[in-house]
């Protein structure tokens, strides 16, 4: 039986039942100016996430949440032969990443896609690894089992699934993310990091690699499992 994340209050419900449609808007118009975001507190993660997967070159693999293309580039750039796919929900952010992924890195196979991470349009097992960064926090508990539940279903078995999540071991950093998310929760979302492991447990994955990232003051949390 599949668990399910820690029930939210009757506020939060209130305040992520509509988030998907509100963080599409508010990443759309952010999709120019994000990658200073991945430049200044995501990238130490990222490189660690593709190392612990173990993603090379001729592989399938599939990034969810693609943001503005950073993980997606350094993706296609050790899989050049390979296929790299690629989803988000804001059509800016993937319009963005296909089109400089495919200027930077000539001839590579690479695709991305405006689609929602709960219902992905692919066939099961399509994918030899999946890749998905700073995606969970704007979810609410049952969009967050959902998600990885396709996730899960479009890996091939023994597929690795990298998860990289905001980490919550920096109190200080988790009291400014609080208040982030209170005054803009379509941005900043929750902190979920902790919940996270038992909804993998859910789906039988099998935690091979979890290891804390910082850069900075970020913390991030890099999880690599198998199908």
């Amino acid at each position: 039986m599949l668990k399910t994340l820690k029930a939210p209050s009757t506020i939060e419900r209130r305040r992520f039942r509509s988030i998907p449609e509100r963080t599409r808007r508010v990443y759309d118009m952010l999709a120019e100016v994000y990658p200073l975001s991945t430049m200044f507190f995501h990238a130490r993660a990222h490189k660690e996430a593709i190392a612990l997967a173990g993603i090379r070159d001729g592989m399938r693999v599939l990034e969810v949440a693609t943001g503005s293309g950073e993980m997606f580039r350094r993706i296609a750039g050790v899989n050049p032969g390979g296929l790299t796919c690629g989803v988000d929900l804001a059509p800016n952010m993937a319009a963005r990443t296909q089109r400089v992924a495919r200027r930077l890195i000539p001839g590579v196979r690479a695709h991305c896609s405006a689609v929602d991470a709960r219902s992905m349009p692919f066939r099961d097992g399509s994918f030899d690894a999946v890749v998905c960064c700073y995606l969970l926090e704007l979810m609410g508990g049952e969009d967050i089992v959902r998600a990885l539940g396709e996730m899960h279903r479009v890996l091939r078995p023994r597929g690795r699934l990298a998860l990289v999540l905001i980490g919550q071991n920096v109190p200080a950093f988790n009291a400014l993310y609080r208040l982030g998310g209170s005054l803009a929760p379509a941005f900043w979302g929750r902190q979920v990091e902790s919940s996270i492991p038992e909804v993998m447990d859910s789906y039988d994955f099998e935690v091979e690699h979890d290891r804390k990232v910082r850069q900075g003051y970020y913390p991030s949390r890099v999880m690599i499992a198998r199908k």
